[in-house]
Parts: structure tokens; sequence; C-alpha cells
């Protein structure tokens, strides 16, 4: 039986590399998005690349609780049990607390936060159960960094960070390994317009070569987080 890989918000970025990595380690991955033409999209490529690997993808809004129930459903109606969760959706709208529109936090909150939070209380049982699994955070370095323009997100993404270490020690009688990942600035949309060279940016690639790495260790070993930048620093 081939392993499986739910990544959420998996068709651009961070979240299609790593679907792409672990498909050409063969497993066969479930994800989601709220776009359903990129969801098509992404289909289309993955049926290109990895013939022999399944894919299902579902359109939902893990923002809202009711769409993350639904979509936590019907990965149970397609999958017997999921060796990895990658909790990646997220939104990044920059500003500074003090002058941020109303509501921004709360959208920030519910995407970066909540949906890693509902998510993973509705498939951590069956981990539970097998008492095997891997549950990797998609955190961001504004987990551990203050940027002045990154007011809410900050808070979001702090707040995963610590979500992620109460969350690895109530795991660990369970056998289930979880992996903060906090990177840096990443070639992805968050960035476009921001009239940088790709040079300076890493790569979505890396990041997820990265988490393979990770999870290929031996089972006596756990790395509680990942940080990573572009080799030149941060961007601020």
């Amino acid at each position: 039986m081939k392993k499986v890989i739910v990544v959420s918000g998996g068709t651009r970025g961070i979240g299609k590399a790593i679907v792409f990595k672990f498909a050409e380690e063969g497993f066969d991955v479930i994800t989601c998005s709220r776009n359903a033409d990129q969801l098509q999209k992404l289909e289309d490529e993955f049926v290109k690349k990895f013939p022999g690997n399944k894919l299902n993808c579902f359109q939902a809004d893990l923002s809202k609780k009711e769409e993350v129930t639904s979509f936590v459903r019907k990965i149970n109606e397609v999958a017997k049990r999921i060796d990895i969760l990658v909790n990646n959706t997220g939104v990044f709208l920059p500003g500074q607390i003090h002058k941020e529109a109303e509501g921004v936090l709360e959208v920030q909150i519910e995407t970066n936060l909540y949906s890693a939070y509902n998510l993973t209380r509705g498939l951590v049982q069956g981990m539970i159960n097998e008492k095997s699994g891997y549950i990797f955070n998609i955190c961001s370095t504004a987990s551990i960094t203050a940027y002045t323009n990154g007011g809410s997100y900050c808070i979001s993404k702090y707040a995963m960070y610590g979500m992620t270490k109460v969350l690895r020690e109530e795991m660990k009688p369970y056998g289930i390994k979880v992996t903060a990942v906090l990177p840096g600035a990443t070639l992805t949309s968050s960035w476009e317009g921001a009239g940088l060279p790709d040079e300076r940016f890493m790569k979505p690639e890396d990041v997820a070569d990265v988490i393979f790495s990770t999870y290929s260790l031996s089972k006596n070993t756990v790395v509680e987080e990942i940080l990573l930048r572009p080799q030149e620093g941060d961007i601020s």
C-alpha cells in the first residue's frame, strides 16, 4: 500500500513543491485549494508527471471550520490512513498593527492558524490509533522575528509556531513526529511585485527537499524545527 500525504494549499508555491516532491518519492497525494481552476491545473500537470500516483484534489476554504470538516470527511473516504500531514494553507497581508484595516487579524488567524488547528484535530486521531505519523507545520521566519511590516501576519505565525511546540509534546507518547518549518523569503506569489531578482529568494523546491529529508530520518530522531533563509539574508 502506498503511503499518503495530505498537503493543505497544495496548488502553488511551497505547497505545490511538496506535492511534487513526495509524488516523486512514490506517495499518493491529497490536497485542497479555494480555487477550482488552480486545482484543475495542478491535476493536469500531476497526471502527466506522475501517471502511477494518485492525486485527490478537493475545493475547500480551510479558514472556515465547516469546510475543514468537509475536507476531513472526504479525506477519510479516499484514504484508509494518513502518513504525513503538511499544514501549509496560509495568507500574507503585510501591514502594521496600528494601521491595518479592520478584519485583517481575523483573516490571517483564521487562515494561518485555525486551518491548521482544525485540520490537525480532524486527522490526528487516525495517527494516534496507528501510533505512527508525521505532521509538518509551515510556519515562517515571521514566527520568530518581529518584522516592522509583519503586523497580524507575525501574530498568526507566532501562534502557529507555539501550536507546533505544544502539539509535539502531546504526540510524543504516540510516536508521532511534529516539525515546525520556518522558511524565509521564498519565490512564491506572496512576493510578486517586490521588484527583486529571483536569485534573491529561496526556491520552493529547496523547502520541499528539506522536508522530505527530515521525514526520511530514523524513527529515533525528530527535527524539531527547520529554519531556512535566503543566502543573502532576510528580506524585510
